[in-house]
């Protein structure tokens, strides 16, 4: 007889077949891969590292909770948290008006053990704007009306939820990691998204940046689920910067996914 998988195990301890089960299955994913990247030796390249799954756990258990209620038909899934996205918040994307005032999500923020004075964490105090999520979630407001439009068929969820930075501040993403931490990271990550995979079972699932469209690539390469992406929002993109609306807009038609976002 073979062993349950870890997705059954997972609905084994919480339950299967309802929206409670789901999320804290979810979650359960989330909390062992995190728990296995803050064990791995980033160092020298890196020398700082934020958790917003712990010390904004509130906000975003509330955004899981809230919106990852059984299976998905599309998974946007983005790299890492933002600084002033994520790391605010929580939420993926997380830019504090959006988060705040369309998906009414909420919690306490709290502060990560060891935080760099050039990147402090405000939570929903933070002034500063995500360029990144107001782009993302300002299309998705504009074109869905709702967040429960938007999150009847889909769902938002980052490959990596750690963000990584110098002794200066300057940002490390995922695939600038090297050796080793590098190697931990990716298979960390990916045996975590094959687990949400299970449990959320989308059609689609769309990388925000090419990055994460190579990495799922390879990942779900032989499955059922149809893998594409969609251009980064980030201002240091000059392409996005010339009409990101239009341009995803284009994509998201010939991906042809328009319509599970359930138009107002």
């Amino acid at each position: 007889m073979s062993k349950p998988s870890k997705i059954r195990k997972l609905e084994m301890e919480f339950g299967s077949g309802d929206q409670n089960s789901t999320y804290q299955a979810f979650l359960e994913i989330e909390r062992r891969q995190g728990e296995k990247l803050m064990k791995v030796d980033y160092k020298p390249q890196v020398s700082y590292v934020y958790n917003p799954l712990e010390y904004a756990r509130e906000p975003h258990e509330d955004y899981i909770r809230k919106y990852c209620k059984g299976r998905k038909d599309v998974i946007f899934l983005g790299m890492n948290p933002g600084p002033f996205g994520m790391a605010q918040t929580g939420v993926p994307f997380g830019e504090v008006t959006y988060v705040r005032d369309w998906l009414k999500v909420e919690g306490v923020v709290g502060k990560p053990p060891q935080e760099h004075p050039k990147r402090i964490i405000n939570g929903f105090s933070c002034t500063k704007r995500e360029v990144s999520g107001y782009r993302f979630w300002s299309f998705f407001k504009e074109t869905c009306g709702t967040p429960e439009k938007f999150f009847k068929h889909c769902f938002v969820h980052n490959y990596c939820p750690l963000i990584y930075m110098t002794e200066s501040s300057k940002n490390v993403t995922p695939p600038e990691l090297k050796g080793p931490a590098k190697t931990a990271v990716t298979e960390i990550c990916d045996e975590a998204f094959v687990d949400v995979m299970k449990l959320l079972k989308p059609k689609v699932v769309i990388g925000v940046g090419k990055f994460v469209k190579n990495r799922i690539t390879k990942l779900l390469k032989g499955g059922d689920a149809k893998v594409s992406a969609i251009m980064h929002p980030s201002p240091v993109n000059p392409l996005a910067n010339k009409g990101w609306k239009d341009i995803v807009t284009k994509e998201l038609t010939e991906i042809g996914v328009l319509e599970y976002f359930d138009y107002k």
